[in-house]
């Protein structure tokens, strides 16, 4: 029952008996032929409103005649819809909110939303969110919407949502009205034509007159054509222009024009690689995007970043192109994500993200609906006919939002991919693919996915989440699946080791089986590091180092139980695999296994000269650096396939000769490493230094660890952010997943220091300079982050363990509830009565030295790079 009973009318009486009376809450569409059969119907509705002194509110956003002139006593609210879906929503209901209970609204003709959007389903969820809010307070509203434009996924949600729905056309002057659906009310009236003569609706019930009026209207419910959406008229009219074009009949005007409406359906213009996408990607390719497409909108950033990589090979180098692994992807347009948010009741826990205030409220509750989300049935089908496709093959499902993999925004490691081995019954496997899907999608509302949104400045931004399915490249080894070898490449090599490494010739970081173990931070094992100039020069000094240094573990999926696994190398090989094993294995005499060294992989195959062309070519397309993902493997001919899985730019900031600040007085050393530094050169002063004590802190149980890392936590976030002169130095890994190893804290937690450093000591396995995986790495360099490890082992490196024990700590100054951690938390500012703290990195030379001076310090300055 509404709660206001205040009466209403459509400002003709004899309407308002059909319709056995209008009630605060209902929203009224009409379908119409023309906009001005609409204003027939809006005139005496908001004549009416206006004589019972009701508020009423007209948004204007259409290119069609005002419904209400102003002067007329209607609040005009303008909004624009070609800001975008996301926007016209919260424009629309903050609106609705100010105005209260009890408004009558009028809107422009709806169709005009689903033509600037070239989306059907975008119209529909608009519908779907906006109909309950204006019904729970109570007013009344007209919408209008032209008669057989629209597929079902517009009809279908405002058929749904709606109170009434009526058609209205006119034929010989005279106006119809048929009700198509009235809640509760008049369903005598349903689907009974009604014809207005003076103030009366009279019903049509002769079946000669009906037949006459019927026939001679445009009444196309069963032309599939007229009710296909948007995309499917527009896909058709490309599918025909290529055609065209194929048997040269096509001018090169039309094919751009059509080419041009394809990139705004796909919202090109929203990623950061637009011009690229425009340059390389063929008319041609968006068609076979379509035929792989499940749902409509953006295939995001991932995506397009993949597609544009593999288009500009095949044009500059054929050859190269010829030597990748065809994939065979399908593309979840956002649209479905965004359906699936309306549909699901997470759209409005969404939207509190938007704001600073709330941007972290009700995100179990958002995370729990979603992993519990059920699909349209339209969806459900596509997904059905994708796994038909696919068999039992292995496949991954990987985020492709909208923002992400553009320029400036990696998003590296911040939204989840999910393998699925794709076993069992037909059933079971629908099961695990929803399942995945679910869990893409809920990584949207994960705190260190909007935590670097927020420091990225990009809370206000649509964020649309597309899906990029692809399968997993590799063959089935006994129980096992995985590819030969996997990893990332660089086109610029930030791990300088050695001065006859060109950092511009690019380099690898390779991995035996799934390239999970390049891309994230392994913080057990390590990977092979290539520079693609010298592809036989490794870190290591000697075999024994090799071998100590080497990949001792591999992820894969274990078809038997159905899974992503990491195992030992030893106990996967086991199976036999049937392909070169000797590319990648060297025996060990002493090990008694096989050590992973890619020795004859990079030596005696044209593999690391292949990768470094492709990534040259890619740069030089790009006009920036970038870095790939990639597996490789061999056929039984011998002949080899590259597959090139993703490409963004890379945030790499190159050394540049500049002016190092004058620092005065006798410098003393804090602190010399040897290996690794990564990032650029630099020196600069610190202001602070967050120092975490090895022995106390390997003292600790784990429940203590993650106390250390919260701590260290509240410390970061109460740096200024203007103040880059913050280093942190601890034992072992900074934001590992195990406190065994180091601090398991967040990169959030972190994302204030200007210079990190691991001291090597927890645990006899850490190499951190092979170790950083690029989403990690990629989070460095984006906040300018440089990074250092220090090995006590090494007698060139020094650590003056008496100066952080004896200088002051201002922990408890800071954190007064943090008496049990101050021994083991050292915060130690510059001096006050004097002297300041400097860093200085060298990359290239693989040297840092942090020393301080006693003399009067001189302004802080900005860090400057500096010539190695």
């Amino acid at each position: 029952m509404r709660a206001s009973r205040v009466h209403v009318t459509t400002g003709l009486p004899g309407l308002d008996e059909v319709l056995r009376g209008i009630e605060p809450g209902d929203n009224i569409v009409w379908e119409v032929d023309s906009i001005e059969e609409y204003q027939e119907l809006v005139i005496p509705y908001a004549a009416a409103a206006r004589a019972a002194g009701r508020r009423l509110v007209y948004f204007r956003f259409a290119e069609h005649v005002p419904l209400i002139d102003e002067g007329e006593g209607a609040e005009i609210c303008v909004v624009d819809r070609t800001a975008g879906f996301e926007s016209f929503v919260r424009r629309i209901h903050g609106a609705i909110e100010r105005a209260g209970t009890g408004a009558h609204y009028v809107f422009d003709c709806l169709s005009h939303l689903a033509d600037q959007w070239i989306s059907d389903q975008s119209l529909g969820n608009f519908f779907a969110l906006t109909c309950p809010r204006l019904r729970d307070l109570d007013t009344v509203t007209y919408f209008g919407l032209y008669r057989d434009r629209h597929s079902v996924y517009a009809l279908e949600p405002i058929r749904e949502t709606t109170q009434f729905l009526l058609d209205v056309f006119r034929l010989d002057l005279r106006l119809y009205v048929r009700p198509v659906k009235v809640q509760h009310r008049s369903r005598e009236a349903m689907n009974t034509i009604h014809v207005r003569q003076g103030g009366a609706f009279l019903p049509v019930k002769d079946s000669a007159v009906l037949a006459q009026i019927l026939s001679r209207t445009q009444w196309p419910r069963l032309q599939s054509d007229r009710r296909a959406g948007y995309w499917r008229r527009l896909f058709h009219e490309a599918a025909q222009v290529a055609q065209e074009c194929r048997e040269e009949r096509c001018t090169p005007e039309r094919r751009a024009e059509i080419t041009r409406r394809v990139h705004e359906a796909l919202r090109v213009h929203r990623s950061g690689i637009a011009p690229l996408v425009e340059r390389f990607l063929l008319l041609e390719d968006f068609l076979a995007v379509r035929d792989r497409m499940i749902g409509i909108g953006s295939v995001g950033g991932k995506t397009l970043g993949m597609l544009v990589a593999r288009a500009i090979l095949r044009e500059r180098d054929p050859g190269l192109a010829g030597r990748l692994e065809a994939h065979d992807s399908f593309f979840v347009g956002a649209e479905v994500f965004i359906t699936f948010l309306v549909q699901n009741d997470v759209w409005w826990l969404r939207e509190q993200q938007k704001h600073s205030a709330t941007f972290l409220r009700g995100l179990e509750e958002g995370r729990k609906r979603i992993l519990s989300g059920h699909f349209p049935p339209h969806v459900n089908e596509q997904f059905r006919g994708m796994l038909d496709y696919f068999g039992e093959s292995p496949y991954i499902v990987r985020s492709s939002s909208i923002l992400e993999d553009a320029r400036g925004n990696a998003f590296s490691g911040k939204y989840e991919s999910v393998f699925v081995s794709n076993r069992g019954s037909r059933e079971d496997r629908m099961a695990a693919l929803l399942d995945a899907v679910r869990r893409v999608y809920a990584s949207v509302l994960d705190k260190e996915a909007l935590h670097y949104r927020r420091r990225r400045g990009l809370m206000d931004s649509e964020e649309r989440m597309a899906l990029l399915i692809m399968r997993v490249s590799g063959a089935e080894h006994g129980r096992y699946y995985y590819p030969q070898a996997a990893g990332v490449g660089l086109s610029y090599n930030p791990f300088v080791w050695h001065p006859d490494i060109d950092p511009r010739a690019g380099v690898l970081r390779l991995v035996f089986g799934l390239g999970t173990r390049a891309v994230d931070r392994s913080d057990d094992d390590y990977t092979r590091l290539v520079a693609l100039n010298a592809p036989a020069r490794r870190p290591e000094a000697s075999f024994e180092e090799v071998r100590d240094h080497s990949q001792r573990r591999m992820d894969c999926l274990d078809l038997r139980e159905n899974k992503f696994v990491s195992l030992p190398l030893a106990e996967v090989i086991c199976e036999q695999p049937d392909f070169p094993l000797d590319h990648y294995l060297t025996p060990t005499e002493a090990e008694g296994y096989p050590c992973v060294t890619f020795d004859r992989l990079l030596t005696e195959t044209p593999v690391a000269a292949d990768l470094r062309r492709m990534l040259a070519l890619l740069e030089v397309a790009y006009e920036h650096p970038v870095d790939i993902e990639f597996t490789l493997n061999f056929l039984p001919d011998g002949s080899y396939r590259i597959h090139l899985l993703q490409c963004r730019t890379f945030q790499v900031r190159r050394e540049t000769t500049g002016v190092a600040p004058t620092v005065t007085g006798t410098p003393t050393r804090i602190l010399e490493a040897h290996g690794a530094v990564i990032g650029v050169s630099r020196e600069q002063r610190l202001s602070r230094i967050i120092y975490v004590v090895q022995d106390a802190y390997a003292a600790l149980r784990e429940r203590e660890r993650y106390a250390v890392a919260r701590l260290i936590g509240r410390l970061n976030r109460a740096q200024p952010k203007q103040d880059r002169g913050l280093m942190l130095i601890g034992p072992g890994r900074w934001g590992t997943s195990s406190p065994a190893l180091g601090i398991p804290i967040s990169f959030t937690e972190i994302s204030h220091a200007s210079v990190i450093c691991e001291v090597v000591a927890m645990h006899e396995r850490l190499i951190p300079d092979v170790s950083l995986g690029t989403h990690f790495f990629n989070d460095l360099v984006e906040h300018d982050m440089l990074y250092l490890a220090y090995f006590p082992q090494r007698t060139e490196n020094f650590l003056d363990l008496e100066w952080f024990r004896q200088a002051p700590n201002r922990l408890l100054e800071l954190e007064p509830g943090a008496t049990a951690m101050a021994e083991i938390v050292r915060v130690i500012d510059e001096p006050a009565t004097g002297g300041s703290m400097w860093l200085r990195a060298d990359a290239t030379a693989q040297r840092a030295l942090v020393y301080r001076t006693e003399e009067p310090r001189p302004p802080h300055p900005v860090p400057s790079p500096i010539e190695p």
